[in-house]
């Protein structure tokens, strides 16, 4: 195909449209961004995004859609506190929303009506922000070439958000009035208010640093599930592995972290080398047994006991 028959297209994500092609030889438009749904090729020339995203490309659109999940499981316990006779109940209703969302996402995306998705593959961070690269050739007017050069990483995001919300807001509000009879009239729908606040911060989390969590989520997801793992243990004063068989909820909030820790490890792992990265899994309960055998040595009054004896 002829290529270089222009002049050359300035800008780091600005490229030509095709507008014909006959035979072998394509026309192509004036320089600028590029439609919806295509990205730039090496030659400067907007390609069609018939790409489908691969494993870790999975698992980060996995991470985002768990996001809200989590929050809205946090604050549906953080709410109920000990009248939890309801929060089973809101956790399942949580879970079927989130789901019901991300079904929902993926048929609306191209190519409508199926639970797959083309894209765009992610070369570098930069991928994530063009409307950074919007050139200047004169330094006085700029080429606006912002596009979606991740098609549609960044975007179906919040697409599924906006599912949530609204799967959100016509299921739980009526749910939660029938069956949270345990808990006051202001205190049942606080869980919802929740989340009318933590979904905007989500919206421009993703907005802004979309790109960032693309490289890091495996890594935020590591530290948050340890540190809040060791918090949970402490708040809970689990120091033995007989706390944890007194009450089924621990042991459930225990699995829960272990599945985190194993979606981190595979993410940074991308289970590339299944004979090398398996292995790995084994890991997986290492912070918990180590809180647990070393809990009673730090238990605060043990220690300041010790100190008091020693002077």
């Amino acid at each position: 195909a002829a290529v270089d028959i222009q002049p050359a297209c300035l800008g780091l994500y600005c490229g030509r449209t095709v507008l014909s092609v006959n035979g072998s030889v394509e026309t192509y438009g004036d320089c600028g961004v590029c439609p919806r749904g295509q990205r730039t090729d090496d030659n400067k020339i907007c390609r069609e995004c018939m790409g489908s995203p691969d494993r870790y490309d999975w698992l980060y659109l996995g991470f985002m859609a768990m996001l809200p999940l989590v929050l809205h499981w946090f604050f549906i316990e953080w709410y109920s506190g000990k009248k939890s006779s309801s929060a089973l109940f809101q956790h399942v209703t949580a879970l079927f929303e989130c789901s019901m969302a991300a079904i929902f996402t993926l048929l609306v995306s191209d190519p409508v009506g199926s639970l797959r998705i083309r894209s765009c593959k992610v070369k570098k961070l930069s991928d994530w922000y063009t409307m950074l690269y919007n050139p200047s050739p004169d330094y006085i007017t700029t080429v606006h070439c912002t596009h979606e050069a991740v098609y549609p990483l960044y975007t179906i995001v919040f697409i599924y958000y906006a599912f949530c919300l609204v799967l959100m807001m016509l299921l739980r509000p009526l749910l939660v009035k029938k069956i949270a009879c345990g808990l006051g009239k202001s205190d049942r729908f606080k869980s919802i208010y929740a989340a009318l606040y933590f979904f905007p911060i989500l919206t421009v989390l993703q907005a802004v640093g979309g790109g960032l969590l693309y490289y890091a989520f495996p890594y935020i997801i590591l530290v948050l599930s340890l540190v809040t793992l060791a918090v949970y243990m402490s708040a809970s004063e689990v120091e033995s592995f007989k706390d944890l068989l007194v009450r089924k909820k621990r042991l459930v909030v225990l699995f829960s972290h272990w599945l985190l820790h194993a979606y981190g490890i595979i993410s940074i792992s991308k289970l590339d080398k299944l004979e090398q990265d398996l292995p790995l899994l084994a890991l997986v309960p290492t912070p918990a047994l180590f809180y647990l055998l070393t809990a009673k040595y730090t238990e605060p009054s043990r220690v300041l006991s010790e100190g008091g004896n020693g002077h």
